[in-house]
């Protein structure tokens, strides 16, 4: 089980007011104390093992998980968790239809790399200066919001998300393409909106910051083993190609055939039909 005094100093037991409590929340509250609402932070750990334990099966199998929270306090907890485990994430701006019309998204992201290319190539330095100007803020402008999926092609196994009533946008792309839901859920939230809640504290650095570093261990180990598996069979593979190639090698070739020349027959001389014998003298 996750340590519940690691959470307890993290601050993630404390809920919000007491007036803004969504009761759904109930089974999680611990207590009230001076108006606001205490977690129950054995549920939280336990419901963080669980979260990471599917998290990491998720992972084990070359999943893709999509990290997101836009609010300040989880921007950069949100962009170092998803890059220390090498997933997608979304810590700016969700874009309507990041998930639901991702075909067009991908367009935004092509030419995001197209001025890349152009920027590290030098055509960009062809332009006059006002151009160049106009390029680079595109640019920026579209390295901000998408870059975290620049190699997300297809919609993702999961979704990990901080906030979801600031989130509902892509708490409800997700829901709608029926994609699996982990998230950190505070005392003003529904809980049964999600597949995995984790009861918690969602607006201090330090609670979002211990809750993903809970489930962030697991995922490692598990890309780790993925990618040794995956380079594992890609050698195997490798080797099996090289093989039939190296026998055909090594076999002796076989000698040609040479088929006998044809040779014209050589006309037989013709013999003299034998003269018929002269009759014997009569004495």
């Amino acid at each position: 089980m996750s340590n519940v005094k690691e959470l307890l100093d993290a601050g993630v037991h404390f809920g919000h007011q007491t007036r803004k409590w969504n009761p759904k929340m109930k089974e999680y509250i611990f207590e009230a104390r001076n108006g606001i609402h205490i977690i129950d932070l054995v549920q939280t750990a336990t419901q963080i093992d669980g979260a990471a334990d599917f998290l990491k099966g998720v992972v084990a199998k070359g999943g893709k998980v999509l990290f997101v929270g836009t609010k300040k306090q989880a921007q950069v907890s949100i962009k170092e968790t998803a890059e220390t485990t090498g997933q997608p994430y979304v810590c700016e701006r969700w874009l309507g239809g990041m998930m639901t019309n991702l075909n067009t998204i991908r367009k935004s992201i092509k030419r995001m790399v197209e001025l890349e290319t152009m920027e590290s190539d030098g055509r960009m330095a062809e332009f006059v200066k006002q151009e160049q100007s106009m390029l680079r803020r595109e640019l920026n402008r579209l390295h901000i919001r998408l870059n975290g999926i620049r190699d997300l092609n297809s919609k993702p196994d999961a979704m990990f998300i901080v906030d979801i009533k600031r989130e509902h946008n892509a708490l409800a792309e997700a829901r709608r393409l029926r994609v699996p839901v982990v998230a950190i859920v505070d005392t003003n939230t529904d809980p049964t909106l999600v597949d995995y809640p984790i009861a918690g504290n969602d607006d201090a650095i330090r609670s979002i910051k211990a809750v993903l570093g809970a489930v962030t261990q697991p995922m490692i180990e598990a890309r780790a083993a993925y990618d040794a598996t995956s380079e594992k069979l890609k050698e195997e593979v490798a080797k099996k190609a090289e093989a039939p190639a190296a026998a055909e090698e090594a076999a002796p070739a076989e000698p040609a055939v040479e088929k006998p020349a044809e040779t014209v027959a050589e006309e037989a001389p013709t013999e003299a039909a034998p003269e018929a014998a002269a009759e014997p003298a009569e004495a």
